[in-house]
């Protein structure tokens, strides 16, 4: 994640591209090529902070919180990052020309979250921290623990879906507070609370499959892979070693992925392989080994 790895490699952008003037070079850091933090060190929850978003995740009266390293490493990161070398890759065909991607995840998670920053006038986010619409402040758009002790979301915005998730709670609309009368939404999200403690996760879902209440179960990873809309889309995937993981996506009609069911490899495992491939000798690869510039799976090299 640091800039100026590559040049210390002797391979920075204006080498390769001299080479090779159709290149794609992208850069995928935190902090981006330039400015005060391009050279320190950083991690999803730093890149997060520095762009704004961070301040807008977290429950009322909790500090700020970070979802995984999902948000900068991966959103703001890699798949901006991919956008960039596509978006570059596109223009080649009418320029013939590479160019560098300078993608820093502070940025890309920033953009990322520009729905947040247009909408700030719309009155969604003009609360305090988890009082708004999607930071947990509603009791529409929630997470509420069940009799035994699994957990359905809630995302009834749109008063028809509302009533409907009303209606499966057994509660009378014409007897509770308007659905968007904020003082009472602390008061809603307790009643909702005790309903949803008084069965199963399961039972829930007899109520409200089938509806649109946006009502539905929080799955463990174990139960999304044999879920019965996932397995109908064939959403997960088992390879040699029976370890799940999701099919890639999004789903192509024509050239859809084909997925690998082998096991993923390890850290170094086709280093050697693959150099001796482009033309590396063994004592050039055994060189870069001792000089620990590249890694193999196993602690000695079969050279």
């Amino acid at each position: 994640f640091f800039s100026g790895v590559m040049e210390k490699l002797g391979l920075g952008p204006e080498v390769l591209l001299e080479e090779n003037p159709r290149l794609i070079y992208a850069r995928l850091t935190g902090f981006g090529q330039t400015g005060k933090y391009a050279k320190s060190a950083g991690h999803d929850i730093n890149y997060l902070a520095l762009s704004g978003v961070l301040s807008k995740l977290g429950r009322k009266g909790e500090n700020p919180y970070a979802p995984l390293n999902l948000l900068a490493d991966f959103a703001g990161g890699g798949v901006l990052c991919a956008m960039g070398i596509i978006i570059a890759l596109y223009e080649r065909t009418k320029s013939g020309k590479g160019q560098i991607v300078d993608a820093s995840m502070v940025e890309g998670t920033a953009y990322l979250s520009s729905f947040l920053w247009k909408s700030q006038n719309l009155g969604l986010w003009n609360r305090p921290r988890g009082e708004n619409l999607l930071d947990s402040g509603a009791p529409f758009y929630e997470t509420y623990r069940t009799s035994d002790g699994k957990y359905m979301a809630v995302g009834a915005i749109e008063p028809q879906f509302y009533e409907q998730l009303i209606k499966g709670l057994g509660l009378d609309s014409d007897k509770l507070p308007s659905q968007l009368s904020f003082s009472d939404w602390p008061k809603m999200k307790k009643m909702f609370a005790s309903i949803f403690a008084q069965k199963t996760q399961m039972e829930w879902c007899s109520i409200f499959d089938g509806t649109d209440a946006c009502v539905t179960p929080v799955l463990s990873f174990d139960d999304a892979a044999s879920h019965q809309h996932n397995k109908q889309r064939g959403s997960f995937i088992k390879n040699d070693q029976e370890e799940i993981s999701p099919r890639p996506a999004p789903l192509l009609s024509r050239t859809p992925a084909v997925p690998a069911f082998k096991r993923d490899p390890f850290i170094g495992e086709h280093t050697e392989e693959i150099l001796l491939e482009y033309g590396f000798t063994k004592e050039e690869i055994a060189k870069l080994h001792s000089d620990k510039v590249i890694e193999f799976s196993k602690p000695k090299a079969n050279l």
